[in-house]
């Protein structure tokens, strides 16, 4: 499972490091390849809200083997895409993946380990999402300078098939328990403290992927790095990953409600400094180190927050968690691009402090976000 989110993470995000070449190769602006991104989240919020009742009627290991296969043919299609609008339904494919694995890992994991371990099992799995963070971007933007941008895709189709084949012989049987109507995910907006904690975590995603999806046009404009510098910095940003993802995993315990907001603070904080910053390299350097620190720590304590005051419909919470972050991945990047093609691409970046801000001051009452409160 740990491998497949390294994949997912790496394919869903891949074209922020080729975004230039993407663009350029389809014909299309920087601001509409950036949509790459937003389609598949597009499909990942309607498959997130619908496979905990589809998943509720087949056996578990199975649902996500066939997600798993998904993914691999998203990733053929891509390397093969010749026009945009190919690009699209091949993105959209790897949507279908992203909402369905995501929203089912949460639960399927506290169905693989004791509770008592749930923290920490989800700590080892999002660290195939801060190895992703720390290698995915930096060396396919190296890898694309040699190979093309195609060549990169093609790279982790092998990585795919083996993750396919390694889910089917290591994943025990998982038998439905329950069926799982549509109404009880949305129903669980009901919950005052769900609704609070979802809109939250939706600002806080929403404002970090309009910076992020934007990442090599502001480096390239703002801060007129080469290609070989581009590929350390965000080696640094993805390497911190490892360290974000360690320390909220560490903090969980004795900590969560203060992350939640405390992370998005310090991410809108950092995503204002860099664009003070952006003229030198160095300082730079230093800010997408702890921006991607920060970063990484989001997820966990999200995903955790959802363990600890949704224990009583993990799948339906899971598929409404993913739901609500793919669309506000999507509405991000949106923004994020409309902001770079229309205004600049300072306003990318200020824009998604902003919202990051927002979840700040939203999730700064922890009692709102508690059950029974």
């Amino acid at each position: 499972m740990t491998l497949c989110v390294a994949l997912l993470i790496a394919a869903e995000f891949m074209p922020v490091s080729l975004l230039t070449p993407m663009a350029t190769d389809l014909q299309a602006t920087q601001g509409q390849a950036g949509q790459a991104i937003s389609v598949s989240g597009f499909l990942a919020v309607a498959t997130s809200l619908l496979v905990a009742t589809v998943a509720s009627r087949f056996n578990l290991r199975h649902v996500l083997v066939v997600l798993a296969a998904t993914m691999l043919l998203s990733l053929v299609l891509v390397a093969e895409a010749r026009s945009f609008p190919l690009l699209m339904v091949a993105r959209a494919l790897l949507g279908i993946t992203i909402g369905g694995f995501w929203s089912l890992a949460t639960a399927t994991l506290m169905r693989l380990v004791a509770a008592s371990h749930v923290s920490r099992a989800l700590g080892v799995m999002y660290m195939g999402n801060a190895a992703a963070t720390a290698f995915a971007a930096p060396i396919g933007s190296y890898l694309g300078g040699w190979i093309g941008w195609r060549g990169v895709f093609w790279a982790l189709v092998p990585l795919a098939i083996i993750n396919v084949a390694w889910l089917w012989m290591s994943l025990p049987s998982l038998p439905p328990r329950r069926a799982i109507p549509p109404s009880r995910v949305l129903g669980l907006l009901g919950r005052p403290h769900v609704r609070r904690a979802v809109l939250a975590c939706m600002l806080g995603f929403a404002g970090a992927f309009a910076a992020f999806t934007y990442l090599r046009p502001f480096l390239e404009m703002r801060s007129h790095v080469s290609v070989g510098a581009l590929s350390l910095l965000l080696l640094a940003l993805g390497a911190a990953g490892f360290v974000g993802t360690s320390a909220a995993t560490a903090l969980l315990q004795r900590h969560l409600f203060r992350l939640l907001w405390t992370v998005p603070l310090a991410l809108g904080l950092v995503t204002l400094m860099l664009v003070w910053v952006a003229p030198q390299w160095l300082l730079v350097a230093g800010m997408l180190a702890l921006w991607g620190a920060l970063n990484a720590a989001a997820p966990v304590a999200w995903f955790n927050w959802l363990a600890r005051e949704v224990p009583d419909e993990p799948e339906a919470g899971g598929s409404l968690m993913v739901a609500a972050i793919q669309l506000a991945i999507m509405a991000g990047a949106g923004l994020g691009g409309a902001l770079l093609d229309h205004v600049s691409i300072d306003a990318t970046f200020v824009g998604g402090a902003g919202l990051l801000l927002l979840a700040a001051i939203l999730a700064a009452r922890p009692a709102r976000m508690q059950s029974g409160r």
